[in-house]
């Protein structure tokens, strides 16, 4: 049941796409630096990162102003996506966002931005660890307890919702090792969190008054059972490692997960004490990482990617409405399953990956009027190319370029070569941002 590891070249190509299933795309220099590496060190660089230093200038909006994370609208998702662009721990940043999906929290039903950055905070925390104390930490969260419903459930009446999604959605999956009875049981178990309000929800605590003590029978297990048992009954259980690791899998890589690997992968959770940071190590190595087919990137790594390719921070509040309009505001997922993976990319929301790119290039956009550029196509092409610090590009691609720069340049007359000029740079270097190479790695 060994887990294959990855063993051809690993160069600036296979490092980029490592950092962009691992992070959020590299800064300028970063995939050669990490190419260096070789294989091993390069995931080793990436799941045992030192603490954090943020690179580059404090958020803020168009005004100059510092954000409000905690009460302007939109404002907690600037926060994060300055997380994502100023991040030298990109694995840390990229299992939060992994979490955020995984115990998909919505303020939609939380109602405060203080309580969901608590628990982003949570999964930062947790982000490589142990996969038993996250979901434990979770349980109790605040947020979660708003979102779920846990802190109404009691023994006088008993809510299901978060014990049917604790098996469903966090540690086993849909209909696999519970049935019905499991839910009510596990329900039972999960009660005594309580909370009080004053001007909104708050004093959250466990209150043993409220927990039903009684004999419950969980996966055919007898006990008086509380919720750290509910919990520990869930990861004991001989479905989860195989759900944990399948679920893990499908974040970092497209190919399906074969029943070896998957075995493989469920070893290496258990014998590890069910850490996450064994697993993604055999996954980051894994030959389908590097062989297999591309992931779309999801809105906000897109977002995040973009930026810290051109090394530009946060200073617009548009990255919220507009990570909206993609298909992804952070703290927003559309339900408790998270984001659709499958909907990244369609008609809907391909309008807003074209104003991300539009938003990103803004202030870098030449003016036609005062600009010059060469009146050569190949030139143009190459010079959008270094724009963005040489992206690995196919072949498709740049013939797709030039023939656009060609066709852009045929329509100059003698009076206006200079604007055209400038002006298919300026589309050139939006077309690479939105193409498919830059949309999926």
């Amino acid at each position: 049941m060994a887990v294959a590891a990855y063993t051809g070249s690993f160069g600036t190509a296979q490092a980029e796409r490592l950092l962009w299933r691992a992070g959020f795309g590299p800064r300028k220099g970063e995939a050669e630096a990490l190419a260096q590496l070789g294989l091993d060190g390069a995931v080793r660089a990436l799941t045992h990162p030192g603490a954090e230093k943020l690179v580059g200038p404090a958020p803020k909006d168009e005004k100059g102003n510092p954000l409000a994370p905690y009460d302007a609208w939109g404002h907690d998702h600037l926060w994060w996506l300055d997380r994502m662009v100023r991040t030298s721990r990109p694995l840390v940043e990229r299992m939060t966002l992994v979490w955020h999906d995984w115990f998909a929290t919505s303020n939609d039903g939380v109602g405060s931005q203080r309580l969901m950055l608590q628990q982003n905070q949570l999964f930062r925390e947790h982000a490589v660890g142990s996969f038993p104390k996250l979901l434990r930490d979770v349980t109790r969260d605040p947020a979660m307890l708003l979102w779920l419903n846990g802190s109404d459930n009691s023994k006088w009446s008993p809510n299901e919702n978060y014990a049917r999604e604790m098996m469903e959605l966090f540690t086993l999956g849909a209909s696999r090792g519970y049935s019905e009875e499991d839910v009510r049981q596990q329900a039972r178990a999960l009660t005594g969190f309580r909370n009080d309000w004053r001007n909104g929800p708050t004093n959250f605590r466990y209150d043993p008054k409220a927990h039903d003590s009684g004999v419950k029978t969980i996966f055919r297990k007898r006990g008086a059972f509380a919720w750290p048992d509910a919990l520990r009954l869930a990861v004991t259980h001989p479905d989860h490692p195989g759900f944990v690791v399948s679920k893990l899998w499908s974040y970092f890589i497209g190919a399906p997960l074969d029943a070896e690997t998957q075995a493989g992968l469920a070893k290496i959770y258990m014998t590890s004490g069910r850490l996450v940071q064994p697993v993604l190590t055999a996954i980051l190595k894994h030959p389908a990482l590097y062989e297999g087919p591309k992931l779309v990137k999801p809105p906000a790594v897109f977002n995040a990617g973009l930026l810290r390719r051109l090394g530009r921070g946060i200073d617009t509040t548009a990255w919220s409405w507009v990570g909206a309009m993609a298909g992804q505001q952070l703290f927003y997922p559309p339900n408790v399953a998270g984001w659709d993976d499958t909907r990244w990319l369609d008609t809907a929301t391909w309008r807003g990956r074209w104003y991300i790119a539009q938003y990103v290039l803004r202030p870098l956009t030449l003016d036609p009027a005062k600009a010059t550029q060469p009146f050569d196509a190949q030139q143009l092409v190459g010079s959008a190319i270094a724009f963005w610090n040489d992206p690995p590009l196919s072949d498709a691609t740049r013939a797709a370029l030039l023939q656009f720069a060609r066709a852009a340049l045929g329509d100059a007359n003698q009076w206006n070569r200079r604007p055209y000029a400038v002006m298919t740079q300026n589309a050139l270097r939006h077309l690479i941002a939105v193409s498919p190479d830059l949309q999926a790695a």
